[in-house]
């Protein structure tokens, strides 16, 4: 599985992580439909969570990288 990080983008995150749609979703980040807003494809992950488009990035990549813990 790749490895995600504060400077990984969000169209990354839909090519490589089988499941990135709806962990972004999860995490607040609307990809919508057909994402056709190309300079959001390629914000990074911590330019969407400074916007406000992302909540709690820490658990984000903990979730796209396989790392979290079951509760």
């Amino acid at each position: 599985m790749p490895e995600f990080g504060l400077e990984s983008n969000i169209r990354d995150v839909l090519d490589r992580h089988p499941t990135g749609r709806e962990i972004l979703w999860a995490h607040g980040y609307d990809v919508g439909e057909g994402f056709v807003d190309v300079l959001s494809q390629y914000q990074s992950l911590r330019d969407a969570h400074r916007a406000g488009r992302l909540r709690d990035l820490p658990a984000l990549l903990d979730a796209l990288n396989g790392t979290l813990q079951p509760s």
